[in-house]
C-alpha cells in the first residue's frame, strides 16, 4: 500500500510539474483543515491530555508522511529538551544549554543534508521546532523570576507551571504549526487546550469564516505562483541567455522574479494561518472598536506587503512571526550589551544561520541590513529638507513618485533574494557580476553620500536660523 501510495503521489507530482516532497508538503498543510475541524467540534473543552495526545499523534503522522523514519530527529530533540528543563530547572544554564544544543543540532542537520538546491528535508520543519523549543526554555526561565522584573512580553509568555512531556510534545507537534510555522508560545497553546481562545466564552470559537478568508487568500496567491512561477525559474539566472540579455532586461527579470518567488512562502503561511484560526489558536481578543481579532498567528500582513513602497514596509509585512521571535528572544535579550547595533547584527546573524549554512543567506541578510539603513537615511534627508518634503507631499506628483518608488523598491528587494535562492557563492556571484554589482554600488555609495548631504543641509539651516 505504501509503495502504491508513493507511486500515486509521484505520478500526481509529475502531472502537476512539482516534486513529490513538495506535493507531500502541500497536502500536509491542507490536511490541517479537517484536523482543526475535528478538534473544534469534538475536542473543545475536553480533557487536556486528550488534546495533547491528538496533536502529538497527528503531528508525528504528518512528520512520518513527509520524512519517514527521519522523524526521530524531532522526537530526540523534544525529549532531550524536556529533560534539560526538568533536570536543570529555571536557570540560565538550562537556557544556554537548550539554545546551544538546539542550534547546534539544526546546524549539524544543515551540514550533513545540504545540497546546492532547495530540498524539502527533515531540517525544514526542524528549523521551526528549534525556535519553538528555545522560546519554551526562555519562557520557562521567566516563569521563575519576579514579575516586576519582566517586560510585558515576558509576562505574557512566562510559564508558571512545569510542563509535562505530553504537553511539550503536543505543543511541538501541533499540526497547524509543525511544518512551516507559525511560532507561538506554550502559554498560547495552553489557552487553546483549555478552551480560552474563543470569541464566545465557554463555546466553540466562530472561527470558520475568518479561517476561510485566509484560506481563500492563500489559494489566490497559490494560483499566482503556479501560473507565473514556471516562467520565472531561479535557474534562468545562471544561463547564457540571461547573461546575453540587455542590462535593463536582466534588472526587470530580477524585479518580477523576486516578487513572484515570494508568493510560495506567502501561500504556505496564509494556508497554515487559516488552520490555526480554525482550531482557535489564531484568536487574539478584541480591538479598540470591540471587533474580534484572529491575527495571533499571522505571518503575513498582505495589504502592507502588496502596497508598501518601502523596504522596511516589506520586511515588516513578511514572515512577521519569525521576526517577532528573533526580536523577543535574541535582540531584546542582548540589551545587556548596551549597544543596539551589536544586538541587531547578532540577531541578523542568527536569522541567517537559522536559514542554513550557505553563504547566500549571510549575503542576503547583510544586503537587507544595508538597504534598510540607506532607506532610513534617505527618509531622514527628505524630512529635514523643506524642498524635498514639499515635492513628496504634492498630491499631483504622488502617483508618479509612487510608481518610481515601487519599481526601485522591488528591484532592490529582488536583488538580495538572488543569493537567498541560489545559495552558493559561485552561483550568486555570477548573477551579481552579470548586473555589474549594481545594488552594491548604489547602496554603498548612498550609505556615505546621504549622511554627508544631511549634514550639509543641517548646517545651512543652522546658519539661516542664526542670521535671522
Amino acid at each position: 500500500m505504501a509503495a502504491a501510495g508513493g507511486s500515486l503521489l509521484h505520478w500526481a507530482a509529475e502531472a502537476l510539474g512539482a516534486s513529490e516532497p513538495a506535493l507531500r508538503l502541500i497536502l500536509s498543510i491542507f490536511i490541517g483543515y479537517p484536523l482543526a475541524l475535528f478538534q473544534r467540534y469534538f475536542l473543545f473543552k475536553k480533557q487536556p491530555s486528550h488534546i495533547h495526545l491528538f496533536n502529538t499523534v497527528t503531528g508525528i503522522c504528518i512528520a512520518y508522511f513527509n520524512f519517514g523514519s527521519q522523524l526521530y530527529h524531532s522526537l530526540l530533540c523534544i525529549v532531550l529538551h524536556f529533560l534539560i528543563l526538568r533536570l536543570m530547572g529555571r536557570t540560565v544554564t538550562a537556557v544556554l544549554t537548550s539554545f546551544c544544543f538546539q542550534t547546534a543540532y539544526l546546524l549539524g542537520g544543515y551540514y550533513y543534508t545540504a545540497t546546492d538546491d532547495y530540498d524539502i528535508k527533515w531540517t525544514m520543519p526542524h528549523c521551526v521546532l528549534t525556535l519553538k523549543l528555545i522560546g519554551l526554555a526562555f519562557d520557562f526561565y521567566d516563569g521563575g523570576k519576579d514579575k516586576d522584573s519582566l517586560s510585558e512580553d515576558q509576562k505574557l509568555n512566562a510559564i508558571s507551571g512545569v510542563p509535562t512531556l505530553l504537553e511539550v510534545c503536543g505543543f511541538s507537534y501541533y499540526y497547524g504549526g509543525f511544518l512551516v510555522g507559525p511560532q507561538f508560545s506554550m502559554c498560547r497553546y495552553t489557552k487553546l487546550v483549555n478552551g480560552q481562545l474563543t470569541d464566545v466564552e465557554g463555546q466553540k470559537p466562530n472561527s470558520i469564516r475568518p479561517a476561510m478568508e485566509r484560506l481563500s487568500l492563500g489559494l489566490f496567491t497559490l494560483v499566482i505562483y503556479t501560473v507565473f512561477g514556471p516562467y520565472l525559474p531561479d535557474s534562468y539566472f545562471l544561463t547564457e541567455e540571461y547573461a546575453n540579455q540587455p542590462f535593463w532586461y536582466r534588472c526587470v527579470y530580477m524585479t518580477i522574479w523576486g516578487k513572484v518567488m515570494l508568493y510560495k512562502y506567502v501561500t504556505c503561511w496564509l494556508v497554515t494561518e487559516g488552520v490555526c484560526i480554525l482550531s482557535g489558536l489564531g484568536y487574539n481578543g478584541k480591538d479598540d472598536k470591540g471587533r474580534h481579532l484572529w491575527n495571533a498567528c499571522a505571518n503575513m500582513k498582505v495589504w502592507l506587503f502588496e502596497t508598501t513602497p518601502l523596504f522596511t514596509g516589506t520586511i515588516a509585512s513578511f514572515n512577521t512571526n519569525t521576526n517577532d521571535w528573533v526580536a523577543r528572544y535574541v535582540f531584546k535579550r542582548l540589551r545587556f550589551l548596551g549597544n543596539k547595533a551589536i544586538s541587531q547584527s547578532a540577531a541578523l546573524f542568527f536569522l541567517a544561520i537559522w536559514h542554513g549554512l550557505h553563504s547566500g543567506y549571510l549575503i542576503c541578510f547583510s544586503l537587507e541590513f544595508l538597504i534598510v539603513t540607506v532607506e532610513r537615511q534617505a527618509m531622514e534627508l527628505v524630512r529635514d529638507s523643506p524642498l524635498l518634503s514639499r515635492i513628496c507631499s504634492m498630491s499631483l506628483l504622488y502617483p508618479f513618485l509612487y510608481v518610481i518608488q515601487q519599481s526601485f523598491h522591488w528591484l532592490f528587494m529582488g536583488y538580495p533574494l538572488v543569493p537567498f535562492c541560489l545559495f552558493t557563492w559561485d552561483k550568486w556571484l555570477k548573477v551579481y557580476m552579470s548586473v555589474y554589482f549594481v545594488g552594491h554600488v548604489i547602496f554603498l555609495l548612498l550609505l556615505f553620500v546621504l549622511p554627508y548631504l544631511r549634514t550639509v543641509l543641517v548646517q545651512k539651516k543652522d546658519k539661516l536660523q542664526k542670521s535671522h
